[in-house]
């Protein structure tokens, strides 16, 4: 039977290896969001056996598993507790793992009200460049003295480290949830959320597709209640099978064939300049749209209303980088991370960016 030691052993072997040879590695867990980012020219190693869940604390609110995990264990296990993942990621398929999850840095329809993947993550244990086990964080909310480490493998998409295990915040699931939907354009759905969004409301959720405005409720039943009575609109049946579609992108809004645009934004942005075919998401925040337009027009769209823009899906292969250009003092930043963890560049290089 093959122990966590012995599953962390094999990689730190495979790690040291590697970077003695400068031989570069393609991190790989369940493959479900393969697709994200630069595609990485590199052996594979694959680290979807290093599962499990090594401890979760109901009462605490904190879970901690193995990277290889898989998210719907982890969905399973917190469910029968009553609890969930805050930023509610995606999973893409059944093979979605928890490191995969993590080092994506997805979150889903719930963020804007619930926080990123980064503000779940108490602590990781890790594998860096030279094959080295980091640990940084812990299983406690108030854990940080200096520099928060562990919170930097969000998104980082393994070019940082090979994330080992990882420590989570968990919330109780709302006792009541209700959605309301309303016919509404864009432009008038935002001028509501802005509106709503000054007052105490219990919202999870805000999406405007298909000239539908839906807006997910969540709380206590009274609260609730009289929340949907403040904001008007129709009852949505079938709702959970909704913001599934949205977050696992099954909606029928992702079924087109043109490469898929994902535009963070301030969530008050105007809807000018976008195109009318476009799911609003994350109260505004989020605009999703297909466009054959050059991406230096399409990221300038997004720069002129402070925010960026990432193609998610039809980048070619790579021939088409997926993500939004760093300002040089950040790309330096990044760099320098990148070599304190990786010195020889091994680890998923090229996956976000060609110097990375």
């Amino acid at each position: 039977m093959t122990t966590d030691q012995d599953q962390t052993e094999a990689l730190q072997t495979r790690l040291r290896q590697a970077h003695a040879d400068g031989s570069p590695v393609d991190i790989r867990g369940g493959g479900s969001k393969g697709f994200y980012g630069r595609p990485v020219n590199a052996a594979p190693l694959e680290i979807g056996g290093h599962r499990g869940i090594i401890d979760h604390e109901p009462g605490e609110l904190v879970l901690t598993a193995r990277a290889g995990t898989p998210l719907d264990e982890i969905r399973t296990r917190l469910a029968g507790h009553g609890q969930m993942l805050p930023f509610e990621p995606p999973a893409f398929g059944p093979r979605a793992t928890f490191g995969g999850t993590i080092a994506t840095g997805l979150s889903g329809p719930r963020r804007p009200y619930a926080g990123a993947v980064r503000d779940a993550v108490l602590g990781v244990r890790m594998l860096n460049g030279q094959g080295e086990v980091l640990r940084f964080g812990g299983q406690v909310m108030k854990n940080v003295a200096g520099y928060d480490v562990s919170r930097l493998m969000a998104g980082a998409q393994g070019t940082l480290g090979i994330l080992l295990d990882i420590s989570v915040k968990v919330l109780p699931r709302p006792a009541f949830t209700l959605t309301l939907i309303q016919a509404a354009s864009a432009s008038r759905a935002l001028e509501s959320l802005q509106e709503w969004g000054l007052r105490p409301l219990p919202l999870s959720a805000a999406c405007h597709v298909d000239d539908t405005l839906h807006i997910r409720l969540c709380g206590a039943r009274q609260g609730v209640e009289q929340a949907a009575e403040l904001i008007g609109g129709e009852v949505m049946e079938g709702a959970d099978d909704f913001w599934h579609g949205i977050r696992e992108q099954t909606h029928s809004f992702f079924h087109g064939g043109a490469p898929l645009w994902r535009v963070s934004v301030p969530p008050g942005t105007p809807m000018t300049g976008f195109p009318e075919a476009c799911l609003v998401d994350w109260g505004g925040a989020l605009r999703w749209f297909y466009s054959e337009a050059p991406a230096a027009d399409i990221r300038a769209l997004a720069e002129a209303r402070g925010g960026h823009a990432t193609l998610f899906r039809g980048h070619a292969g790579g021939r088409m980088e997926p993500f939004h250009p760093l300002p040089a003092p950040m790309l330096t930043l990044q760099r320098r991370l990148k070599v304190a963890f990786d010195p020889r560049g091994i680890l998923n290089p090229g996956r976000l960016y060609p110097e990375l």
